[in-house]
């Protein structure tokens, strides 16, 4: 049993100030925030702090093969959404400032969580799921089904370029679904599959409204060209 310490001796000297002590309510509740705007911004800070937290835990979990896929899926998807959300408000990111430095602020030490917010997908969404099928998949209604989708999220987005959509807010979410519907079919790697993945998370940290350079736009393509001749090579 650990013994109980004394109360640290009160110094001799120590004489109590009436005047200061009868303007301290101890029943008062101690305020955090003076307006609504300081405590909406700090829910939103602590909230930050808790998805991370149970971001890095998720990781781990599913690591360990602790959590079923789906729902580890689930969960790390609706979590990046939170996130995401709440650092795209302007008086949260400016408090926030940026993940390294919250990080730092709260003495964070989260690397899983960090590569998955970095990545800004599930890592089920970035590598094949276990229930893909092995190429060729063209075996059936199903397997065509999900050949044709992923073949048109790649014209879609390809498209999509074409058309000089640039901004990250207009590509992040098509290159998602081809990602996502690639996966769906084959768990083989092909040419520039891993490009994929590596513009997702260029797109992922950039800002909403922002655009890809001219150059980026260009090399993206190229990339993803190359990507969907890949993809059909393994198919044939």
């Amino acid at each position: 049993m650990i013994p109980r310490q004394p109360y640290a001796p009160t110094p001799h000297s120590y004489v109590p100030n009436s005047t200061l002590s009868a303007t301290i309510n101890l029943d008062e509740e101690v305020k955090l925030a003076e307006t609504r705007a300081e405590r909406d911004l700090q829910d939103s800070l602590a909230e930050i702090f808790s998805i991370i937290v149970t971001i890095d835990e998720l990781e781990k979990a599913f690591l360990k093969d602790a959590i079923p896929e789906a729902d580890y899926t689930e969960i790390c998807e609706r979590a990046l959404k939170q996130y995401k959300s709440l650092v795209a408000d302007e008086r949260v990111a400016k408090a926030f400032v940026g993940l390294e430095e919250f990080k730092a602020e709260w003495d964070l030490e989260v690397p899983r969580a960090t590569e998955r917010i970095r990545v800004g997908m599930p890592s089920t969404a970035v590598t094949a799921s276990s229930g893909a099928a092995p190429a060729p998949a063209a075996t059936g209604n199903t397997s065509g089904a999900l050949i044709l989708e992923a073949t048109q999220n790649l014209i879609t987005f390809l498209d999509a370029l074409r058309l000089g959509l640039l901004a990250k807010d207009q590509l992040h979410p098509l290159l998602t679904d081809v990602i996502q519907s690639v996966n769906k079919v084959t768990d083989r790697d092909f040419e520039s599959r891993g490009k994929i993945v590596q513009w997702l998370i260029t797109l992922n940290q950039m800002k909403a409204t922002e655009e890809l350079s001219e150059e980026q736009a260009r090399e993206l393509e190229l990339d993803i060209n190359s990507a969907y001749q890949g993809f059909k090579s393994i198919l044939s």
